[in-house]
């Protein structure tokens, strides 16, 4: 009778997991899909990025040791291909069959969205303007024409490295792809958590192409959330600006 109780216990159990792993999954890819492929459907600029690289000059050790907050930055412009290097290491696509990303997310949720504020003569090749970047394509989606790097500057308190960088990351939330799951603790805790993450994957690679960047938390969240188009759904968490360090 006890065996037979298990094995009820057991088949109800595994189909349980069945059924909510369909669930989560359903949920789960529109949730990714929902914001970047709206702007593809509306006919937006999308660009694609190079190919990142998966192996580099400067060892993970390394790139640790030399890790710091940078504020200043020489006037010359980033190329496209460091642009997507630093994306791609901060939510690019690192296992296609399963979609992981390069930061870990809880449930592997992905709530978080990275946009890019390029200034005049931030990019080469690349027009000023503020572009979202879509993982699954390893793409840009142009947002908003033009230059906003000194409006950013403004929202983040006249903090001279925003204005003075060649590009800022800014990168937001919606905190409804984890609470669905985690409830109250995705907003507390899950979300802030990963967002870490990817500010150390931005630090570490930037140590790696000979970049400098600083976190920026210090900013309104309103007036940035305006800058990039008042995006439904979506709170900034991150501002980190981006340019070539002095020697």
């Amino acid at each position: 009778m006890a065996s037979r109780r298990r094995f009820i216990i057991v088949m109800l159990t595994a189909l349980i997991s069945f059924i909510s792993s369909i669930l989560y999954g359903a949920i789960n890819v529109r949730f990714r899909n929902s914001r970047i492929g709206g702007h593809v459907e509306l006919g937006l600029d999308v660009f694609k990025l190079p190919k990142p690289k998966t192996a580099g000059g400067v060892s993970v050790e390394e790139a640790i040791a030399r890790r710091r907050s940078i504020r200043e930055y020489r006037d010359e412009p980033l190329t496209i291909g460091e642009l997507s290097q630093i994306l791609w290491a901060a939510q690019g696509i690192t296992d296609p069959v399963n979609m992981f990303r390069a930061a870990p997310s809880a449930g592997a949720l992905y709530p978080l969205e990275v946009y890019v504020i390029v200034r005049s003569n931030g990019v080469i090749g690349l027009n000023p303007g503020i572009y979202k970047y879509n993982p699954l394509g390893h793409e840009i989606v142009k947002v908003r024409d033009g230059d906003f790097s000194y409006e950013l500057f403004n929202a983040c308190l006249s903090q001279e490295w925003v204005r003075g960088a060649q590009v800022n990351i800014v990168i937001t939330a919606i905190y409804g792809r984890t609470t669905w799951r985690y409830g109250d603790r995705g907003r507390e805790r899950y979300v802030h958590m990963e967002v870490g993450h990817v500010g150390e994957n931005i630090y570490l690679q930037c140590v790696s192409l000979g970049l400098g960047t600083v976190a920026v938390g210090a900013f309104s969240d309103d007036h940035v959330w305006s800058i990039l188009g008042k995006p439904k759904d979506e709170t900034p968490l991150y501002v980190m600006p981006i340019g070539r360090v002095y020697d």
